[in-house]
């Protein structure tokens, strides 16, 4: 699908954190002021594809009026520098004057999907990608069910999953009016947990939760679940893969003092490998599939590269197509409920945490595993090369897999 078969994210949440405080990750990352070096470096290191969010509160100012102000300047330097880019339409931050809950919700988000259609299609060559809807699962959970974002509801976590995903099909519906040929990447994050050791009791209620819940939201969207809100095949698109070291951890474990569950440990022997949770997904919907977000910090970051390359390789040759990683976020960033504490997990992190538009510093062990790993990209080349027809069956494209390998 992309120039490059590793892609750079940039963090771009908006939104009112859990002490209703609001925040702009492109702002406090300084990701708006050194746009253009940031994508110059990417071009360097020969990645040509990026994620980024039109910030919805920026761009919807009511009544059918949209300022797209802050859009240009990233489309311009994606042009510049030959980015192709995913644009995420709505990554938790909404217009304040809209209610999620209200019937208007899912219009209007329409009628902004539209016009952005329309604006990215007349600014872009080739076919245009786009994410409606960031994480709803996760986005339900924390401001439906925990109320730590907007809109600070506890409780109706499910509500919220349907109102973002009707909203989503509904979008989606526009992207394709406004510009026809639109690819969606559908992104949510791919979850697992463990039973207890000592409490065998509670595996129905693991299984439930890694066969059904996890997967709620993309059932939807392909019209598996509720199939009156519209959703098909079609609507799902490719499957948006988000998995972070975080994403596996033991049913009922208690949260740390920061509020955060601990994951499961590397060597834990409950802990599936991330390709065996890509191939899942892969079965149950068949399609394009990608990993649209994944990193770890600080000095994990080479490590973590590495064996998601390696597992990203092994589904390749296993005819699993996997269209690409997305290392995300490519730069270093404050925690969303505490800009003070900044996290390193990205390739570059900001010298001086106060002036994350100045100085950069990149992070050696990641750029000597990106660097290593090339291979992948140039097996994923190859396929594609050598598959030709994007419907070839899955036993050809497995059997040009292993020639490309053998080679």
């Amino acid at each position: 699908m992309f120039r490059s078969y590793f892609l750079a994210g940039f963090e771009g949440s908006t939104g009112f954190n859990r002490h209703g405080h609001w925040f702009d990750q492109v702002v406090a990352t300084g990701h708006d002021k050194t746009l253009d070096e940031d994508y110059r470096q990417l071009a360097e290191l020969d990645i040509h594809g990026a994620r980024e969010t039109i910030r919805w509160p920026l761009v919807d100012l009511g009544r059918g009026r949209y300022d797209f102000s802050t859009v240009e300047p990233f489309v311009e330097a994606a042009r510049r520098h030959g980015v192709e880019v995913i644009w995420d339409l709505f990554h938790y931050g909404y217009p304040q004057d809209l209610d999620l809950w209200s019937t208007e919700f899912p219009k209007r988000f329409a009628d902004y999907c539209y016009a952005v259609g329309r604006y990215i299609a007349a600014r872009t060559e080739g076919t245009c990608t786009f994410t409606p809807v960031n994480e709803p699962s996760f986005m339900a959970y924390a401001g439906g069910e925990k109320g730590v974002f907007a809109p600070h509801v506890t409780g109706r976590g499910w509500d919220l999953k349907v109102a973002l995903t009707r909203a989503a099909i509904e979008g989606i519906n526009a992207l394709w009016e406004a510009c026809p040929g639109a690819r969606m990447i559908n992104v949510d994050p791919l979850c697992r947990v463990a039973v207890p050791f000592d409490r065998p009791e509670l595996a129905e209620e693991v299984r439930d939760f890694n066969e059904r819940l996890v997967f709620q939201s993309w059932d939807m969207l392909c019209g598996r679940l509720l199939p009156e809100l519209g959703g098909s095949r079609e609507h799902l698109d490719v499957v948006g893969i988000n998995y972070y070291w975080t994403n596996q951890w033991e049913w009922g474990a208690k949260p740390r003092e920061d509020g955060v569950v601990p994951p499961l440990a590397d060597d834990d022997p409950r802990r599936l490998p991330l390709s065996d949770l890509v191939r899942a997904v892969w079965e149950r919907y068949g399609g394009e599939v990608m990993l649209t977000e994944t990193s770890h910090i600080g000095e994990h970051r080479g490590r973590w590269l590495s064996e998601v390359a390696q597992e990203s390789e092994a589904l390749l040759r296993d005819g699993v197509p996997i269209r690409g990683v997305c290392l995300y976020p490519i730069l270093g960033m404050p925690e969303w409920h505490d800009p003070d504490i900044w996290t390193p997990m990205g390739l570059w992190d900001p010298v001086c945490h106060r002036d994350p538009s100045g100085e950069r510093l990149i992070c050696a062990p990641m750029l000597e595993a990106l660097q290593s790993v090339r291979h992948v990209d140039e097996l994923h080349q190859a396929i594609i090369t050598a598959s030709v027809n994007a419907g070839m069956p899955v036993r050809r494209i497995r059997r040009a897999a292993n020639q490309v390998a053998a080679e």
